[in-house]
Formats: structure tokens, sequence, C-alpha cells
């Protein structure tokens, strides 16, 4: 998790990186794409956080967190930005546009 954590916190070093040198990346976060970097699929925070808000609810309703089955991220979301496609000279397929959870242009 730490690598994680350094990842976010210098989120905006990394988007003006791969702008600089026009590299079309891929982010694990919605958080870069709105800040600027090409395209993100990860899961969706919104549906993590429920999930844990009903294992908390069972846990406080008895149920012993060792016999609950550890659960996996069950939707995901793709974000993608127009405006950084442009500048780095990229065009996006329509078909990625169509699946799109969020296209900020």
């Amino acid at each position: 998790m730490p690598k994680t954590w350094l990842t976010i916190n210098n989120h905006d070093l990394i988007i003006s990186l791969a702008a600089r040198y026009r590299m079309p990346a891929a982010y694990p976060l919605r958080l870069f794409v709105a800040d600027g970097g090409l395209i993100s699929y990860g899961p969706d925070p919104i549906n993590f956080y429920r999930q844990a808000a009903g294992y908390v609810d069972r846990i406080l309703k008895g149920e012993k967190p060792a016999e609950m089955p550890v659960q996996a991220a069950t939707k995901y979301e793709l974000a993608i930005n127009l405006k950084t496609a442009k500048a780095i000279g990229l065009t996006v397929p329509a078909s990625l546009l169509g699946r799109a959870d969020e296209v900020i242009e």
C-alpha cells in the first residue's frame, strides 16, 4: 500500500511528466484523469466504501471477521480525458469512448 500512496501523493508530477514527453499513460484512479491524465481504469471507490460499510455492519451485529469472505471489487470505472489525448496527438476510438463511464472534454 505505501507505493500506492506515493503515486497518489505525486500524481501531479507523474501527469506533468507524461504530458511533457507526450507519453500515453493509464492510471488506476479517476483522480488522475480529472487532473489531466489520459485514461484510468480501476475500482469504483463509492462501491468499495459501500461494501466496506456492509462488512462493518455485519461485524457490529456479531459476525466474526475471520469467518467473513474476502471481497474483491465488483464495479470498475473507465475515465478518458479527450483534451489530454488531443494534446499528445492521440485519437480515441469511438468504441472505447462508448464504454467509458466518464469522458472529459
